[in-house]
């Protein structure tokens, strides 16, 4: 006998159909073999499948079987294929009744028979939904995840048994209800109303959240770095669907999607400590799989104390910065990852934290501090559009009564921000000015005549970069659209170039 089921295959967030085709045959000795560049795990699901069949109660006839996975050319990861694999025997020996042409499986297999969730569900319904499937079958744990791709009837299996009636026209599974998020009720988020003091600050981070600039602060310790920008997320604008649905895949494929809410409705905020490694920050592995770097897409990647990261791990975010993609080539194959991020990064401007301090003494001789602001290398800094130091706060204002302006009154001028650069960019694959590409740079970010002699002369006095200049034009436009201006005047253009001085003041000087 020979039969056919559709499947489906991932690696990294590519997923690929696959077909089990499996031809069986009498013979002395029975037998089950897979093929098509299978790995050890996919070879495995021969003992999951046989356990999983006696345990249900499932009769099938001992035969000679193989089990061909189409394209043969692709390798095959993970126990995704075991529904895939199991369905096909189902069909072989004439136990399925129904249809199945327009249908595809996947999910892993126990020894009892129970099917359990797989990782990059939602990845894998997608791309079969876009390869002219109508129905995909999958655990039931992945099913209200999977529900969220529209146009796909989803149906969550909670074991081989429920599946194979379901198949026999004996008793049917009801498909998944989709799973209608909910963008309008907010998370508990941390206000900026309760940071007493650091204006400057927290105007640099609404400029950073209207046009999704990278910032970096430095200040002594107890100014509130960690504090203020954790607080970030609480003036961000709303994801979109589109947007929601690309980071929901990711934390599929990781691994770190919450089931009872399968939808990432709020923006990621990623606190990532100095201990990571350069694996756990852009991802990797035999098989890859997504690193912080791309887990914070469309969201903030927060460094805490980015002088005690690894050199090495720090310059590995050159490129992500850059481009907003991480590719992961291995033997395999070659993963890609997304990872369009705001870069949020806090430092003290020394070890021992008091270099600058107006009233305490810095313990640090001058070659300490050298090599502890040297650890981060001038091309990341030119990477960070907004640098701004956190002054130490009075007692006046820390002892004041009365609170700080609200996240939600900063948050409503970043979304009038927004507005403007949706209608701006609308049509392109542009979504802010820290995406504006350098082409476009002289079209889009357009300098009164003042403002062009300003950014000229400190263009000379400073000796930027091209570009830092880049990125002055990109925060300068931001701040302009805070504004409400068109054209971007000097003010604006003064101010964006008081957020690439720290560089100059703290490495050049030292």
């Amino acid at each position: 006998m020979f039969a056919k089921i559709n499947g489906m295959g991932l690696y990294g967030m590519n997923a690929f159909p696959v077909c089990a085709e499996i031809s069986t045959s009498g013979g002395s000795v029975p037998s089950f073999d897979i093929v098509g560049l299978a790995d050890t795990s996919v070879q495995e699901s021969r003992m999951r499948i046989r356990s999983a069949l006696k345990n249900s109660s499932i009769a099938v006839k001992p035969l000679c079987t193989v089990v061909n996975l189409a394209p043969a050319s692709i390798k095959k990861t993970g126990s995704l294929y075991d529904l895939t694999i199991l369905t096909a025997i189902l069909a072989a020996q004439d136990i399925i009744k129904t249809d199945v042409n327009d249908c595809a499986f996947f999910g892993e297999v126990s020894l009892g028979g129970d099917v359990n969730p797989i990782n990059g569900a939602l990845t894998l319904t997608i791309a079969a939904r876009e390869h002219g499937i109508k129905k995909v079958f999958l655990p039931f744990a992945n099913a209200r995840e999977a529900s969220v791709a529209e146009g796909t009837e989803v149906y969550g299996v909670r074991n081989i048994r429920e599946l194979a009636l379901h198949l026999m026209g004996e008793s049917y599974i009801e498909p998944q209800k989709p799973f209608i998020p909910d963008f309008e009720s907010a998370s508990e988020l941390l206000d900026f109303a309760d940071v007493k003091g650091q204006e400057n600050v927290k105007n640099a981070l609404e400029v950073a959240a209207a046009g999704f600039h990278n910032i970096l602060i430095i200040g002594t310790p107890g100014t509130g770095k960690s504090m203020l920008s954790k607080r970030l997320p609480s003036i961000l604008p709303r994801m979109s669907f589109e947007e929601s649905l690309e980071t929901t895949q990711i934390h599929s494929v990781a691994g770190v999607l919450d089931t009872k809410n399968p939808l990432v409705t709020t923006r990621p905020f990623r606190n990532v400590t100095h201990t990571a490694s350069a694996v756990g920050l852009i991802g990797g592995g035999s098989i890859p799989k997504p690193g912080e770097i791309s887990l914070a897409h469309n969201g903030v990647l927060f460094l805490d104390e980015l002088p005690e990261f690894d050199r090495r791990t720090l310059e590995t975010l050159r490129q992500p910065l850059e481009n907003g993609e991480i590719n992961i080539t291995r033997a395999g194959g070659k993963a890609s990852y997304p990872c369009k991020i705001m870069l949020v990064a806090a430092m003290n401007p020394c070890p021992c934290g008091n270099f600058g301090h107006p009233t305490k003494l810095c313990a640090c001789n001058e070659y300490k501090v050298q090599a502890y602001l040297g650890k981060i290398s001038q091309p990341v800094l030119d990477r960070i559009d907004i640098q701004i130091e956190a002054a130490p706060v009075s007692y006046n204002e820390i002892s004041d009564k009365e609170k700080g302006e609200p996240s939600i009154e900063v948050l409503k001028r970043v979304e009038k921000a927004r507005e403007i650069q949706a209608r701006r960019y609308a049509g392109t694959a542009i979504k802010s000015n820290a995406d504006i590409p350098a082409g476009s740079l002289q079209e889009i970010c357009v300098l009164a005549s003042d403002a062009a002699v300003t950014l000229k002369n400190a263009f000379e006095k400073l000796g930027l970069s091209a570009r830092a200049y880049d990125r002055i034009l990109k925060v300068s436009r931001t701040i302009a659209d805070l504004d409400g201006k068109d054209i971007i005047e000097k003010r604006h253009i003064s101010r964006a170039i008081q957020y690439r001085s720290l560089d100059k003041k703290y490495w050049r000087s030292n």
